[in-house]
This record gives structure tokens, sequence and C-alpha cells, in this order.
């Protein structure tokens, strides 16, 4: 069992990619009669499993973050890649869907801030590295585009509270990475 969930550890990417071309081709029939904005968020999660493509395909990302932060010391495993792709995004995106149509329309703000605030980090990372970094493309041209329209369908509709705990949740998400990175470097 542990070899297997070692190989699911090392290539979820590919299943993530697979999925999400199947999700993008069943989106008009999934959301036949939904509101634009909950089918825009709904287009986050397949559009964030492309994204994750280009972000890990052949171990991209980690191995960034690996060389460029952890000066070619392990600071991101394969094992927690996979539980911040799986269950960070592929999860919160899940959770976002079900409190959007089953709460309120305005917690689909989870999703959008978590697109933005992706895409935001990347920018930020490429222009003060002077370097690209593994899934700046699609993070620009995909998240930035959808992030924006989903935002201008939603903000309007959202409380301050759902704005708030929104960004503070997509924030805790991505400083956990922060977190432990910094741990490892330490020798945590």
């Amino acid at each position: 069992m542990r070899e297997t969930i070692a190989r699911l550890q090392a290539n979820w990417v590919y299943g993530g990619a697979l999925a999400g071309v199947v999700l993008l081709v069943l989106a008009p029939l999934l959301t036949a009669g939904w509101p634009w904005a909950e089918v825009l968020i709904f287009l986050g999660l397949p559009v964030y499993m492309l994204h994750q493509l280009e972000e890990h395909d052949g171990d991209r990302f980690r191995r960034f973050v690996n060389e460029v932060i952890g000066k070619g010391r392990e600071v991101l495993s394969v094992a927690a890649v996979s539980v911040i792709n799986v269950g960070g995004v592929w999860g919160t995106m899940a959770v976002t869907l079900w409190l959007m149509r089953a709460v309120s329309p305005g917690w689909g703000l989870i999703g959008v801030y978590l697109l933005l605030v992706n895409a935001v980090l990347h920018i930020v990372q490429a222009v003060a590295l002077r370097r690209s970094n593994p899934g700046l493309v699609t993070a620009t041209v995909l998240f930035l585009p959808l992030g924006a329209l989903a935002f201008g369908e939603l903000a309007g509709a959202a409380s301050p509270v759902q704005h708030a705990v929104s960004l503070a949740l997509v924030l805790v998400l991505h400083g956990a990475i922060v977190v432990s990175v910094r741990r490892r470097l330490a020798g945590g």
C-alpha cells in the first residue's frame, strides 16, 4: 500500500490534468441552469488542474523551490506537494462549490481569491527573481482573467465578512506552505 501511495503522491498531477480536461468538456452539462458566477467558480477547478500540469509536470515546481529557496536542500517534499495541491487546492475548490451552492454564492470568493492570490504570487516571484517560474504562464493567462471575471460577478453580492474570511483562508493556505518551507530550511 505504501508503494501505491508513493506513486499517487508522485503522479497526482497527471490524473488531475486528465480530470481537468474531462471537467471542462462536461462543464456545460454539469452546470446547466447554474448562475453564471457559480459556473465561473466551477471552471476554476479544471483550470487550476491545467495550471498544475504546467507547474508540476516533471516535478518542476518542487525542484524549483528546492533549488532556488532551499539552495539544493529538500525544503518541499513530494508528499507535501501532493497534499498541498490535492487537499489544499482540489479540496478547497470542492468545499467552495458546496458552500456556494448550499449556503451563499458569496462563498465563491474563496475560489476567486485562490486563483488571484496564486497568480499574483507567481508574478511577484517572477519579478523579484527576474526569471520565470513553473506555473507563471497559466497563472497569468488563465487565472487572472477567470479570477477577475468571477470577482466582478461575486464581489458586490458578497458580504464584507465573506470577503475577509475568503481572503484570509487563502492567505493562510499559502502561508502554511511558506511556514513549512521555512521550518525545513531551519532544520526543523
